[in-house]
């Protein structure tokens, strides 16, 4: 099991963006903790800022649909917060915890009945000082509660997923900037040749993250939300949140004006 362990250390080192750092845990975790079901979430600022205003997500994400193995907790300072004392822990205190360690033998089930997450063990994804994601595992009730072991070994997981995770938006911020920079200075030379509306078009568009340009691309082919979030490794619940920024970001109401006020070419 250990040299299990330095196997999923050195993919993580490998990585170079997020899909794949997902990737490596994803296909990894679930025989290395022999868990039923796992999930690696990882919050962006847009998601963050927008959690604490909606208010239509599920405060238990043990009730939410688990058709698919790789599960996620949705918004997680609300659910950590408000419905989950394991999560709670985890968001305060910056470290792994699993219900045995935070509540009384048999209070866990007070806050989640389902048979397949009867034992949950959670851990911080750290970055600047600050949860930025947790990975998220559960067992079903015929199988044995996490221990001293797992909790030691999610607690280095944690670290190596924080420390990469730092890496590589450090290297996506730099780029950004560069980038940036390259195009303010063309912007300069061809400003002129620039209609306002076409200006204004593009503040529109550079307005969305990397990942709502994402989300816009896959809307546009027609996918569903729910086969937006299987393509990008996120909750159908994680699509409808954004699609709601991207349209107040760009002033629309449906998916189809949203499409066309991003997408139309520009004169």
């Amino acid at each position: 099991m250990a040299n299990c362990l330095h196997s999923l250390f050195q993919e993580i080192a490998e990585a170079t963006n997020e899909q794949e750092l997902r990737l490596a845990v994803i296909n990894t975790v679930g025989k290395h903790f022999d868990v039923q079901s796992w999930g690696l979430y990882l919050l962006d600022d847009d998601c963050q800022e927008d959690n604490s205003q909606e208010g239509d997500f599920q405060k238990d994400n043990c009730q939410e649909d688990n058709s698919r193995k790789n599960i996620e907790f949705e918004t997680i300072p609300d659910v950590c917060l408000k419905g989950n004392p394991v999560g709670q822990y985890v968001f305060e205190r910056h470290a792994p915890a699993h219900e045995e360690l935070v509540l009384s033998p048999g209070d866990w089930q007070k806050f989640c009945r389902r048979n397949d997450h009867a034992h949950v063990m959670s851990g911080p994804i750290i970055t600047d000082g600050r949860v930025v994601g947790t990975l998220n595992l559960t067992r079903s009730d015929d199988a044995k509660a996490f221990d001293i072991h797992d909790l030691a070994d999610l607690s280095a997981l944690c670290l190596h997923l924080s420390a990469k995770l730092a890496t590589i938006r450090a290297g996506s911020a730099n780029s950004e900037s560069t980038n940036s920079e390259s195009t303010n200075s063309d912007s300069k030379i061809s400003d002129s040749k620039i209609s306002e509306s076409r200006k204004s078009k593009l503040v529109l568009t550079n307005s969305l993250t990397p990942r709502e340009q994402q989300i816009a691309e896959l809307v546009a082919k027609g996918l569903t939300n729910a086969e937006i979030g299987k393509q990008l490794w996120i909750t159908q619940n994680s699509v409808k949140q954004a699609l709601k920024r991207m349209f107040r970001k760009l002033g629309v109401s449906a998916r189809t004006e949203m499409v066309a006020k991003v997408f139309s070419e520009v004169s």
